[in-house]
């Protein structure tokens, strides 16, 4: 019988990890304890741990999870092809700080193949990110699903730490990049990330310091969209940047 401290605990996770590990960590620790996602802002303060050029994603997962230090029950981490190589740097800190850790790499052969309901649906894009981002933890079907659309514009990458870009597209967006790749539960699925609509103005966002700025120049160049890359928070020549271009494509 699981202790009613658990109550207390946390179970946290970064990435897309398998659904089997979650849900096997779920049954050892509790399924009534709830789950964080420590790549998203929680308004850790800054630990100091990572050098002050690591991707702002990354710095997330540290800050939170030293400030949740106690009541984290375990971290599950995203660490193959589906998050990038300081998924498994993190993982190996995490460790070595005294965290339990539980890996997960997810293989091709258990690609799936999720109906793309939020990447095309017609609604404001940070709240289909947002939900987008709820199926790695319940793929079930939601209520409220958004309508299809075709797309006037399109937003490339992985969930900004600052939202406040994505407040600046239209609700016609298409979702592309490593967000659809959720979606579809296809993490690392490469021909996937680097599928984008033809003739779609699209923005190619990553945070400063992220592998995948080399992926979104190209594809940038490529297709002819905005190349956007950010630390920390969106400053207001970035803001300006993204506007100019949805206004005027």
């Amino acid at each position: 019988m699981k202790s009613s401290s658990s109550k207390k605990k946390l179970i946290g996770y970064f990435g897309f990890p398998r659904r089997d590990i979650l849900r096997d960590v779920r049954d050892r620790v509790g399924f009534d304890v709830p789950l964080v996602d420590l790549d998203v802002d929680h308004g850790a303060p800054d630990s100091g741990v990572l050098p002050v050029t690591t991707c702002r994603i990354i710095t997330n997962i540290i800050d939170n999870a030293m400030n949740f230090r106690g009541r984290l029950a375990v971290v599950v981490a995203a660490v193959g092809e589906g998050k990038c190589d300081r998924g498994r740097h993190v993982s190996f800190l995490l460790g070595n700080m005294g965290f339990e850790v539980v890996e997960s790499r997810f293989p091709p052969e258990e690609f799936e193949n999720r109906e793309l309901v939020f990447s095309t649906g017609h609604a404001p894009l940070a709240d289909k990110i947002e939900r987008i981002m709820e199926t790695v933890v319940d793929p079930s079907p939601q209520r409220n699903m958004p309508g299809p659309c075709e797309p006037t514009h399109g937003f490339w990458g992985v969930p900004p730490h600052d939202f406040r870009v994505l407040e600046l597209f239209p609700p016609t967006t298409h979702v592309y990049g490593w967000t659809r790749c959720v979606e579809a539960g296809r993490p690392g699925d490469m021909e996937l990330e680097c599928r984008v609509g033809e003739g779609v103005p699209t923005v190619f966002f990553t945070q400063s310091f992220c592998a995948k700025q080399d992926i979104a120049r190209y594809l940038a160049e490529k297709y002819g969209g905005l190349a956007i890359d950010c630390h920390r928070e969106i400053n207001d020549s970035i803001l300006a940047k993204v506007e100019a271009f949805i206004r005027l494509s």
